[in-house]
């Protein structure tokens, strides 16, 4: 039976439903965006942990110059060694009908024996393995096929050391290996003109002559083994066959991609939703305060009858318990939708056997805590006016407020202003906890709303500055093998070549007092044009004759700064260890990078004029031309467009992107009209007895409504400045979340979101208020004017 309490409360819940929807849904829009993102960290883990363990995801990499198979056998007698297996992994140019330019293709052997692969197992989307006596036979990796049109029975033309084979497609497959899929020191998948193959050891290793012998390793640990001692043994047994360096699975590519991305959502699932839920306790705040205030006479009945202060305490926060489960149903249903939505959204980069949407139900009970918590914080102070007011002071009507002229009119500020904003202005001097209160609501609103907007300015100015600004190349051709000045000669010879410059890299081990980290370090020409490097004012930074530029994450990574020493220690030919001054940072978004004059980086590698690949910039009246010559460069093996690339970015990052930005918009709006409604919904209930005194009296309805409206407008207006602070920190903050060493976002806030940020601000002030000014019309002047004492 429903104790007569209970009625009181759905009565008044029935009378403010307007304002408690609102109220219900700026929470829900925060406890929507903790559910989604804890499912969808929830999702990818899971997801993750069982195509890890089910396709045995290897713990330890390396790959090298040439080792006999021998050597691996030692490897795997190493103490902590559970697993190994050794292979041979190359690039490859392929050439495909529909594309005018050559695709890569990276290859990785299949076990000799043709048995199962020990270590990162193909999952067989269609097809089947190639046969052990099929030379030319390969499964081809599912976002390349899809992306091309291609299926089993399928074949394409590949420059397989120098020599065009035809490959035959007899599976379509995918590896845990490359969960993220793309070419080597890129940070963008470009499905379309990058695959990962497998075919049989022997077809692969005899064309490279390689045949009892490999270039790239994987291994398991045993259960309990340290890493560590695994790999300084694997680095000593590998150097004298041009190891690179061993690393660990969460230095992988790929699953440091999936890393960085868990780790983004991590931080959204709190810093996000607490904005939101900082807006709804302000608003619970201002519900229950008006409530205890209009009630102060059945408050003194209700003690009067018997109902001691814990009752009366309790069916107050009662109110707040509605708010919050109304708000923790709508956003749990709203969490599992978009959750369900977005998770989609990752196919673009994570490859699973299966992305299916996992609902964190225990982010259910949680979203109840935290809303119920956040709305009982906001409400304390309200609940216990009401628990300590004595029964004989309640059934007294509220003391009147301080009528006297405000601030502003005893300075004489507002001669010329009319009597209703004169009103207006006295009652936000009278209570001016309530008003700032309500501007903080307001303010908080705002600055939801400049996130959105600061998220595509960042991306428009990314675009501009990475491939306008800094990349001018048209095209970057790398080498299979370093080559001589010939290969340079010869690839700046090339149809329709304009300009080229050469590249120099060299694999190295960056170390810095205990902290290090593996890298190509590149030696460009310091007279280079079409890839430029660029501080954040985007200004060009000279290449130095001596010494090191690197990414300004780089340094922080490593805990230097310009002038600071680094130990370089060179992973190939005579592995030299050199000490260079760091002598700038370069500004960049994808990655991280050192670089150096290309002469210097030759002399101290002790060669001649070697590269490893050129940046070019063509004519593109002779596009087609140059495309046919390069797929029949033997030598060229990865080839990086910009366009392709410029493309390839806009169809994942820039449409993720656009995505999240759409939602957190919507989201702002919601919270914006809400916040906005309740305050103005707050106010007429407030100042109805005084808004009828004044249509009594003789007072106009236009007159009487700019009363109300000039109240909310300089709410608004003192709010607006404040909020669009608090939207470029809360941008600065979560943005700031968003980089990682592997892909980052500039910060970069125009004037036209803030524009964007006011004008929905004052649609949603305007719009408010006109629900509420239809209300001022009803006013039941008779009822309203009747003594309450």
């Amino acid at each position: 039976m429903i104790s007569p309490l209970d009625r009181k409360l759905l009565r008044d819940l029935a009378k403010m439903k307007g304002q408690v929807l609102a109220v219900s849904l700026v929470m829900a829009c925060g406890l929507a965006m903790m559910i989604m993102t804890r499912s969808l960290v929830m999702t990818l883990e899971t997801t993750r942990v069982t195509y890890y363990q089910k396709h045995a995801m290897a713990d330890i990499f390396v790959s090298l110059k040439r080792a006999p198979l021998s050597v691996a056998e030692r490897i795997s007698a190493l103490p902590g060694v559970a697993m190994l297996e050794a292979r041979v992994a190359v690039d490859v140019t392929l050439d495909l009908p529909g594309l005018s330019e050559p695709a890569t293709g990276h290859i990785i052997s299949l076990p000799e024996d043709g048995g199962e692969q020990k270590l990162n197992r193909l999952f067989l989307r269609s097809g089947r393995f190639p046969r052990s006596d099929e030379r030319r036979e390969i499964v081809l990796g599912e976002s390349f096929a899809n992306a091309n049109g291609l299926k089993t029975g399928d074949s394409l033309a590949a420059v397989i050391n120098g020599q065009r084979e035809i490959l035959h497609i007899c599976g379509i497959g995918l590896s845990p290996e490359y969960v993220f899929e793309a070419r080597e020191g890129e940070t963008l998948p470009d499905h379309k003109r990058f695959s990962v193959i497998w075919m049989n050891y022997r077809a692969l290793a005899v064309a490279y002559q390689m045949d009892g012998a490999f270039n790239d390793l994987c291994l398991d640990l045993a259960p309990g083994a340290a890493p560590e001692p695994v790999i300084e043994e694997i680095d000593r047994l590998l150097t004298p066959y041009g190891g690179r360096g061993a690393f660990l699975r969460k230095e992988q590519a790929s699953a440091q991609r999936l890393d960085d991305e868990l780790r983004v959502l991590k931080s959204l699932s709190v810093a996000y939703p607490l904005v939101f839920l900082s807006v709804a306790a302000f608003m619970v705040n201002s519900v229950l305060a008006r409530i205890v205030r209009l009630q102060r006479e059945q408050i003194a009945q209700l003690k009067a009858l018997g109902y001691s202060s814990q009752q009366v305490g309790v069916h107050f926060l009662k109110y707040v318990f509605v708010i919050g489960l109304l708000g923790t149903l709508i956003g749990g249903i709203g969490g599992r939708f978009l959750g369900e939505g977005l998770v989609q959204m990752y196919t673009i980069f994570f490859r699973f056997p299966s992305l299916v949407f996992i609902m964190d139900y225990s982010a259910l009970g949680l979203a109840l805590f935290v809303s119920l918590g956040a709305s009982v914080v906001g409400v304390l102070t309200v609940v216990w006016q009401a628990v300590k007011l004595p029964p004989a002071e309640a059934m007294r009507p509220e003391p009147p407020v301080d009528f006297k002229p405000s601030l502003f009119e005893r300075i004489g500020l507002t001669r010329f202003f009319s009597p209703s904003f004169r009103m207006a202005l006295r009652n936000i001097e009278r209570r001016p906890w309530q008003a700032i209160f309500t501007a903080s609501g307001l303010a908080l609103a705002t600055g939801l709303m400049v996130l959105p907007g600061a998220m595509s300015d960042s991306v428009d100015y990314l675009l501009t500055f990475q491939w306008n600004s800094q990349q001018r190349q048209d095209v970057a051709v790398f080498l299979s093998e370093p080559g001589s000045a010939k290969s340079f000669h010869d690839l700046e010879h090339l149809p329709g070549v304009i300009r080229a410059e050469p590249i120099r890299s060299v694999r190295a081990r960056l170390i810095y007092g205990h902290r290090q980290r593996k890298l190509s370090v590149t030696g460009i020409d310091p007279s280079a044009n079409l890839n430029r490097l660029l501080d954040g004012n985007g200004n060009t930074i000279d290449v130095p004759k001596q010494g090191l530029l690197m990414s300004e994450t780089l340094a922080q990574v490593l805990g230097a700064k310009i002038g600071d020493e680094v130990e370089v220690e060179v992973l190939e030919g005579k592995r030299s260890v050199l000490r260079l001054p760091i002598r700038g940072l370069v500004t960049d978004f994808a990655g991280v990078a050192a670089y150096m004059d290309i002469s210097a980086l030759r002399q101290a590698l002790q060669e001649g004029d070697t590269v490893n690949g050129a940046y070019l910039a063509l004519d593109h009246q002779r596009w087609d031309e140059f495309m046919r010559h390069l797929k029949d460069t033997p030598a060229a093996a990865i080839v990086m467009v910009k366009r392709d690339q410029l493309a390839a970015f806009r169809e994942t990052t820039g449409q993720s992107i656009g995505i999240i930005r759409t939602l957190y918009f919507v989201l702002a709006t919601i919270v914006a009209f809400g916040v906005v409604y309740n305050s103005a919904r707050i106010a007429l209930s407030e100042r109805s007895r005084e808004l009828a005194t004044l249509r009594v009296v003789g007072f106009s309805l236009s007159e009487v409504r700019i009363v109300l409206a000039g109240e909310l407008a300089i709410l608004v207006l003192l709010a607006l400045p404040f909020g669009l602070l608090f939207g470029r920190g809360l941008a600065l903050f979560i943005m700031s979340s968003f980089s990682t060493e592997t892909v980052r976002l500039p910060i970069v806030i125009n004037a036209s979101t803030y524009s964007v940020g006011i004008i929905v601000v004052l649609a949603a002030s305007v719009f408010s208020f006109a629900v509420v000014s239809r209300m001022i019309g009803k006013l039941d002047m008779v009822g309203v004017l009747k003594a309450r004492d």
